[in-house]
C-alpha cells in the first residue's frame, strides 16, 4: 500500500503538467488577471474616502462609483480599470491616485459532477489540472469510471468534449490529458 501512495505523489507532485491542444501549460498562464462578473474588487483613491469603495462587479460586467461613473470592468485587468478611472476622476480631483484589487475572485470557477466525494462549484484560485481538480472534489467514489472522465469547455454550441483516463495518467504520467481547467469547464466523472 504505501508503494501505491508514493508513487501516486510522485506521479502528482512531479511537476508533470502536460496539456493538450485545447489547453495551455501552468508556465505558461499569463499573469494578467481578467475581471469577471460577481468578482468584489476594491477601489481605492488616495486622499479621497468618499469616492473609493468596495464594488461587485455586475452581471453585465460593469461597475458604477460614485463621481467617476459607470465602467466596463469585465475582460479589463485591474491595473487598466484603475487607469480609466484615473482618467474619468481628474474632471473632479487633481492627480487622483488610483488602485483597483480583486478582493475576491468570484468569476473564475469550474464545476465537477459524478461519482466523486464532494460534487458542485469550485472557484479557480491558482491553476489547477484534472488531477488536481477530482482530488479537490474529494477523489473517486467506489463505483466511478474512471476511464472516461468527460471535460466539457466552451460555452454553447462551441462545446468541446476532451477525456481523461485516470488509468492511463497513473501508467503513462507523461499523458497529455491531464489540462488544465478553465473558468466554466465542466468535469464528469461518470
Amino acid at each position: 500500500m504505501r508503494f501505491f501512495l508514493f508513487a501516486f505523489l510522485t506521479v502528482l507532485f512531479a511537476g508533470i503538467i502536460p496539456i493538450e491542444a485545447r489547453g495551455q501549460a501552468l508556465d505558461a498562464i499569463d499573469d494578467a488577471y481578467a475581471i469577471g462578473p460577481g468578482d468584489l474588487l476594491d477601489v481605492r483613491v488616495f486622499g479621497e474616502p468618499e469616492v473609493s469603495s468596495m464594488v461587485t462587479v455586475r452581471i453585465d460586467g460593469r461597475i458604477s462609483l460614485p463621481l467617476a461613473g459607470e465602467f466596463m470592468a469585465a475582460g479589463e485587468a485591474p491595473e487598466k480599470l484603475a487607469s480609466d478611472i484615473r482618467e474619468s476622476l481628474e474632471r473632479y480631483i487633481d492627480s487622483p491616485k488610483v488602485t483597483v484589487i480583486v478582493a475576491e475572485n468570484r468569476s473564475k470557477s469550474y464545476y465537477i459532477l459524478g461519482q466523486v466525494g464532494s460534487p458542485g462549484e469550485y472557484t479557480i484560485r491558482q491553476p489547477v489540472t484534472v488531477i488536481q481538480a477530482i482530488a479537490r472534489a474529494g477523489g473517486f467514489l467506489e463505483w466511478a469510471n474512471k476511464r472516461r472522465i468527460m471535460v466539457v469547455s466552451g460555452p454553447g454550441t462551441a462545446e468541446t468534449i476532451a477525456f481523461f483516463n485516470y488509468n492511463d495518467f497513473l501508467s503513462r504520467p507523461d499523458s497529455k490529458q491531464n489540462i488544465v481547467v478553465q473558468p466554466g469547464d465542466t468535469i464528469v466523472v461518470p
